[in-house]
């Protein structure tokens, strides 16, 4: 029930297809994308490998390899429209990518088609007004400078953008330009961009004002999507400018909450000659950089840091500072520099705080999830028990792993004790994860143990449960349905749901009690509602169920919820487990697959609780190459091998 999982590996290697027939025969390569920040970047990967194993497969067979400068256009264009997509639509994208043959005087073309699910939202264009390009993406205004044409198409939910690309009679373009003036036109490829800056003596900075400073700003972008800590961000953006806008750089970081009166901290200092970095930091860290927000987000000249170039006897040159800005807030700064110079380019200096912005953006999206996690795991320890009661007679086992996506997990489990001798664990999942799934859980555990100490039976319990959560989600949909009339929407009709998601609060839960038994064992009463069912493991090695599958908690009205009883005798262990684990997926298996967890659980006879729990979690992580995705927990009960208890009594209410 986890949420997608932010993920670097989001696309597999294209398939090579062939579409049509005869002469009509087109090579073909698709994906589809989820709509997070890492689609641009696996966008780009991609069209890379696409390309890649067209051009070794020989296609079209009439084809040299693609010109390294429709490679970096169609990385571009892909890049800047998946993050269009993305952004404005929020909706699974499918990336297309198609080769048509030269007929006639048509030159041959890579046609790129990017298509969303959200048709009412249109693509941004560059030339309206926005407060930040590079928040935003580049939209037509990108796409109108690279390719030969472009397009948008509205199908029923569906809405493409698509662009031409065209290539020379190899379908590629001269690597080589004519002359220098095409040089400086095409500007730097993606490739010399990010290339280890061994070998290049001199800087082409009137070519930054062309398709390289695009292809370097996409490229840019990519390596930050998905960086989610502020200092790899800073780590990241360094190397990028050095050496290839500047001969050294220093990026600082405001303290997140310091308040005006912390000064910001210097997050690293690069140069191009790394023996000189040691004499640029002490310079640097002397008056930490914190630019006015009067001076917006354009370039800052600063004074030369002399001391940093002193004791070589080398001479001064030229610095600018921009602010680091996210959501009209400032960040921090960065402050580059070359040497031998009284000016940077103003090329350049667009240039920088295009890239600056991407920075921005970066760190903003880092601390926000920084914040999220922390909140998380504050609200995981609140929602969770700090210690779960020890059973006499009886050894229990316990683990719990959130999912790894800094998001309060719906997954939660208890074990506490009742009157009259009694003991009560829980097991239980709710539909989906975050804010919404952590009111339900700050809902539903202390509501358990209040109706468990009250004497109410097992299937009581979950009746009781059942009507609290059905009348608080419809408590919450009345809510939001006089929201919405006050703000003129429309009124709903019976039974329709709000299009904002409000609805049922559904809950899977395993819960049960345990009373020790006077002549040793444990009498064990559960039921299960909508949950994975939990195993009895004997002695012997034999596994079977130990309830009956129910339906979920907050779906039905009018439902009476049964238990089972069974003894637990010494020796006998009881597996309770969330869909985590048995919905834990290789490809299209699953771990339960021919019941999986029945059988692991099978080979753990003999062991005690803690080394059944071990070996079910190795199992589950041993199953598929990636982590899991969603929460795990699972909790085994085992009764002592001697059979002594040290608490005598029954429950009346069992």
């Amino acid at each position: 029930m986890g949420p997608i999982p932010l993920q670097r590996d989001i696309v597999q290697r294209p398939g090579i297809v062939i579409a049509g027939q005869g002469e009509d025969a087109r090579p073909v390569a698709r994906t589809s994308l989820p709509g997070i920040p890492q689609a641009s970047a696996a966008a780009r990967r991609f069209v890379r490998a696409a390309l890649g194993d067209w051009t070794g497969l020989g296609l079209p067979s009439s084809a040299g390899e693609f010109g390294e400068r429709l490679t970096d256009d169609a990385l571009t264009v892909a890049s800047e429209l998946v993050t269009n997509a993305v952004v404005h639509a929020g909706t699974t994208v499918e990336l297309l990518l198609r080769l048509e043959d030269s007929a006639g005087p048509e030159p041959a073309a890579l046609v790129l088609e990017i298509t969303d699910h959200h048709p009412a939202r249109s693509v941004r264009d560059g030339r309206a007004e926005r407060p930040d390009p590079a928040e935003y993406g580049r939209g037509l205004q990108l796409v109108a400078t690279l390719a030969e044409s472009w397009g948008i198409t509205y199908r029923t939910g569906l809405k493409t953008v698509w662009a031409r690309l065209l290539g020379d009679d190899r379908y590629g373009m001269p690597d080589e330009p004519a002359d220098d003036a095409g040089a400086r036109g095409r500007g730097p490829r993606a490739g010399g961009i990010l290339a280890p800056a061994s070998g290049r003596t001199a800087r082409d900075d009137a070519g930054w004002a062309g398709r390289g400073g695009l292809s370097f700003l996409a490229e840019a972008s990519g390596l930050f999507a998905g960086q989610l800590d502020e200092d790899l961000v800073a780590s990241t953006a360094g190397p990028l400018l050095v050496p290839r806008l500047a001969d050294w750089c220093a990026i600082w970081l405001e303290s997140e909450g310091g308040g005006p009166a912390a000064a910001p901290r210097l997050a690293g200092v690069w140069h191009s000659d790394e023996t000189r970095t040691a004499l640029l930091r002490p310079a640097l860290e002397k008056e930490p950089l914190r630019l006015p927000g009067s001076v917006g987000t354009g370039p800052v000249p600063m004074p030369w840091p002399g001391s940093a170039t002193a004791e070589r006897g080398e001479g001064t040159g030229a610095a600018l500072a921009h602010r680091i800005i996210s959501g009209g807030r400032t960040l921090g700064a960065v402050l580059v520099g070359r040497e031998g110079t009284d000016h940077i380019p103003d090329e350049v200096a667009v240039l920088l705080a295009d890239f600056v912005r991407r920075v921005g953006l970066a760190v903003g999206a880092a601390r926000a999830y920084t914040r999220q996690a922390t909140i998380s795991r504050i609200l995981q320890r609140g929602l969770l028990p700090s210690k779960v009661a020890e059973i006499p007679g009886v050894t229990s086992a316990l683990v719990y792993e959130p999912g790894d996506d800094g998001v309060v997990g719906g997954d939660f489990y208890d074990l506490f004790p009742c009157p009259g001798g009694r003991w009560c664990f829980v097991l239980g999942d709710v539909q989906g994860s975050g804010p919404e799934a952590a009111v339900v859980t700050g809902l539903a555990r202390p509501w358990l143990r209040l109706l468990s100490r009250e004497g109410f039976r097992v299937g009581e319990v979950l009746d009781r449960l059942n009507r609290l959560l059905l009348d608080d989600a419809m408590e919450a949909a009345e809510a939001a349905a006089l929201m919405v009339a006050a703000a003129g929407g429309q009124q709903l009709q019976d039974g329709e749901q709000l299009q904002d998601g409000t609805q049922s609060r559904f809950l899977s839960l395993l819960y049960g009690s345990l009373v020790p038994l006077p002549d040793g064992g444990v009498r064990c009463t559960v039921a299960s509602a909508g949950h994975p069912l939990p195993l009895l493991l004997r002695p012997d090695g034999s596994v079977r169920p130990a309830a009956e599958p129910q339906v979920l908690l907050g779906v039905v009205e009018d439902v009476a919820y049964d238990s089972q009883s069974f003894d637990l005798a010494p020796g006998d262990s009881l597996l309770c487990v969330t869909d985590g684990i048995t919905e834990r997926r290789s490809g299209r298996l699953m771990f339960d697959d021919g019941d999986g967890l029945a059988r692991v659980l099978a080979g753990c006879a003999g062991l005690p609780a803690a080394g059944i729990a071990d070996r079910i979690k190795r199992a589950v992580h041993t199953f598929a190459e990636r982590p899991p995705d969603d929460d795990l927990a699972l909790l085994v009960i085992q009764v002592d091998g001697d059979g002594r208890t040290d608490v005598r009594g029954t429950s009346a209410g069992e």
